[in-house]
């Protein structure tokens, strides 16, 4: 299968190319800015893909452009439509990774994708939207929504609180200055959301949304804790109260019953790495020497 990916060269989508090459897949990445719609549009046709997966936005919650959180998750995530929908040949499933951020703070949990949104930031806000303007289009490509829970693994950026924290306790830094230690997220393995990613491309009902999460959550105490245990180090560790969030979501953790069912019918089974494997990969990647 000849897939366009978006944000190939991000975390995801460098994890995404790994596992869709192994698996046989064609993985061609988008050279194209996408708020650029004349340029996007004629790289799109030039392509003709079979399958598409959409990566490619501003994930990082603390980005401090609000506005850039709506030109390239919603407009953006527009442009890229607007091409393939002018595609002689529609393309047999288009992928669109959204984010479990859009339940926001839930009194209900585990949260399944019955639960109406409700965002407390832009970053979330700017993905909700982009889920209701791409359903505008329905009509004319087969879309699949994903909301992925937490995830992390080798390889992403240390502004993101587990890499942050792998880094500090490979350089056995003194201290670790954190924010509210209590908040609780399911932290996946990359190599399970790429694995969901895949076979929601094959499999995936259009116009359906599925959770990508293991339904498993932990307190970023707990993850110092087992880092401490991975590493025999103990740093200090201390709050910032600069580093607190405004409006955090204190607790996200997901349901994985409806993606678990379309998995099973199809003879697949979801894997989930426990959390010490995840970070002992994180701390060996941290320790290879870099070319």
């Amino acid at each position: 299968m000849k897939i366009l990916l978006t944000g190939a060269q991000g975390f995801t989508g460098l994890a995404l190319t790994r596992a869709a090459t192994d698996a046989g897949h064609e993985v061609v990445p988008l050279q194209a800015d996408l708020t650029d719609a004349a340029t996007l549009q004629a790289e799109i046709a030039s392509l003709a893909p079979e399958a598409v997966v959409h990566l490619a936005a501003i994930s990082f919650v603390g980005h401090g452009d609000d506005l850039g959180f709506y030109r390239v998750n919603v407009i953006g995530t527009m442009n890229l439509l607007v091409s393939l929908a002018k595609l002689p040949k529609t393309p047999d499933r288009v992928l669109l990774a959204s984010s479990a951020n859009v339940y926001g703070n839930c009194a209900f949990s585990p949260i399944a994708e019955t639960q109406s949104p409700a965002p407390v930031n832009h970053y979330a806000m700017s993905k909700l939207a982009m889920e209701h303007m791409a359903r505008t289009y329905l009509d004319r490509l087969p879309i699949v929504f994903t909301r992925p829970f937490n995830y992390t693994g080798p390889g992403q950026a240390i502004n993101f609180v587990i890499p942050k924290l792998v880094d500090h306790f490979a350089r056995r830094a003194p201290t670790i200055e954190l924010g509210n230690l209590n908040v609780e997220r399911e932290f996946n393995d990359i190599e399970m959301v790429c694995e969901a990613y895949l076979h929601l491309l094959a499999h995936g009902v259009p116009g359906e949304t599925y959770n990508v999460c293991s339904g498993q959550t932990y307190t970023l105490q707990h993850v110092i804790d087992s880092l401490m245990q991975l590493t025999g180090y103990s740093p200090k560790v201390t709050v910032n109260p600069a580093f607190v969030r405004a409006n955090e979501v204190h607790r996200l953790c997901g349901n994985p019953a409806k993606l678990d069912s379309l998995l099973v019918a199809q003879g697949c089974v979801r894997v989930s790495p426990a959390l010490p494997a995840t970070l002992q990969r994180m701390l060996g990647a941290r320790a290879q020497p870099t070319a």
